[in-house]
């Protein structure tokens, strides 16, 4: 999810899935990271990181799911600013506990394969997809940009809570975080024990390098300026920064190519939030033409949504140049208007959860980790999956 000039409209369409996102069950405290500080690993405000953890229990006991929240970035001063005083910059603003359903669940009927692991889910509080590295601090703003700190801080904090001796575990995120996923998943590997099983799981992170409406790459200028103002360069993986631009390695498609960590996508090929910020973004339709049609597939003109099915060929090419390309990769790519749906009880494995291939995303996922069964399933186009759970525009 992106900064405001992306256009206001999706917070709307969020509010349904942060609705859906506050869980099943007990609630879980904060976990503030206070030792974070002394290592400069602080959020924009720079107060101490966080996350909230399930302990694992029986057979779950040395298995870890450590999931990134979302939340969008921020690519100039003013929308970091705009951050710095809420809980998507300040651990001081989180609220103090949280549920966690979906693939953090802990109801075994409704996560079965994850539901006894170890269960974390870090708090998204600087703007970058946990990779910024800024030691200098302006005095004016008193901005930190240290996402890259918070993430080794965090990690390095569950090393020491048993994560050492994980024999099996899995890095995802939601968005943002699912682009985190991708971005810090060699590393996370390489932090566990050899013999552990490791895999990564990118949720609606699979952000595209893909042409607006306008003719242009508008999402790789904001990239472009969030690796800037982050200082995001040296942790972005090198294997890709030595081959092209430092923000295009912010792009999926290209970081995939060299990764050796085996990841499973779950996307939408019309997610919501590429259509409304990579396909159609504010900056190029002053007018507003797309504006019903990208809230509403629905109340697309013909000509609209001829360009919306292009840009799921666009999407598949670019998966089809990186993750796509990998057999050990798991994907589920449906044609549902969404965005993040691993989080939720309701689009997991529920009764009425999508299916892709008589598939529910959770036993894809759970099939694929345990090496059951391979899994790379495309949908159809939209509209023709019937599966999908409805997002109320109007919430």
């Amino acid at each position: 999810m992106g900064d405001s000039r992306f256009g206001p409209q999706w917070h709307c369409l969020l509010l349904v899935v942060c609705l859906l996102l506050r869980a099943e069950g007990d609630s879980i405290p904060i976990t503030i990271v206070e030792t974070a500080k002394a290592r400069g690993a602080v959020c924009l405000d720079g107060s101490p990181p966080a996350y909230h953890i399930d302990k694992g229990y029986g057979s779950g006991i040395n298995n870890w799911i450590v999931h990134m929240e979302g939340g969008g970035w921020c690519d100039d001063v003013k929308s970091c600013l705009e951050r710095k005083n809420t809980y998507k910059g300040s651990s001081l603003k989180m609220e103090k506990t949280m549920g966690f359903s979906g693939i953090l669940g802990k109801k075994q009927a409704a996560n079965p394969d994850f539901y006894n692991w170890n269960r974390i889910k870090i708090k998204y509080c600087d703007g970058s997809s946990f990779t910024g590295d800024v030691e200098g601090v302006d005095p004016k703003t008193k901005l930190y940009f240290r996402g890259e700190r918070i993430w080794r801080a965090v990690i390095d904090d569950l090393l020491a809570k048993g994560m050492k001796n994980a024999q099996n575990a899995i890095l995802s995120g939601c968005s943002a975080g699912g682009l985190a996923a991708i971005l810090h998943c060699d590393k996370f590997k390489s932090l566990l024990p050899t013999t552990a099983k490791v895999k990564c799981v990118s949720d609606a992170g699979y952000f595209i390098h893909g042409q607006d409406v306008a003719g242009g790459y508008e999402i790789q200028k904001f990239f472009g300026r969030i690796v800037g103002l982050h200082g995001s360069v040296k942790s972005l993986p090198p294997s890709c920064t030595s081959r092209m631009k430092p923000e295009l390695c912010f792009f999926p498609q290209y970081v995939t190519r060299t990764m050796q960590t085996p990841l499973f996508v779950i996307n939408s090929a019309y997610d919501f939030w590429q259509l409304k910020n990579v396909l159609a973004p504010s900056a190029v339709d002053s007018k507003g033409t797309w504006k019903s049609c990208k809230l509403d597939l629905k109340k697309c003109s013909a000509a609209q949504l001829k360009t919306v099915h292009n840009f799921r060929l666009q999407f598949l090419n670019a998966l089809s140049i990186g993750a796509g390309s990998k057999p050990s990769n798991g994907l589920f790519i449906n044609s549902c208007y969404a965005h993040c749906q691993s989080g939720s009880a309701a689009t997991w494995l529920a009764d009425k959860s999508p299916v892709l291939g008589n598939t529910k995303i959770g036993k894809a996922v759970g099939d694929w980790f345990y090496d059951r069964a391979k899994f790379q399933k495309i949908d159809c186009p939209y509209p023709c999956n019937p599966t999908c759970v409805k997002v109320d525009s109007d919430s």
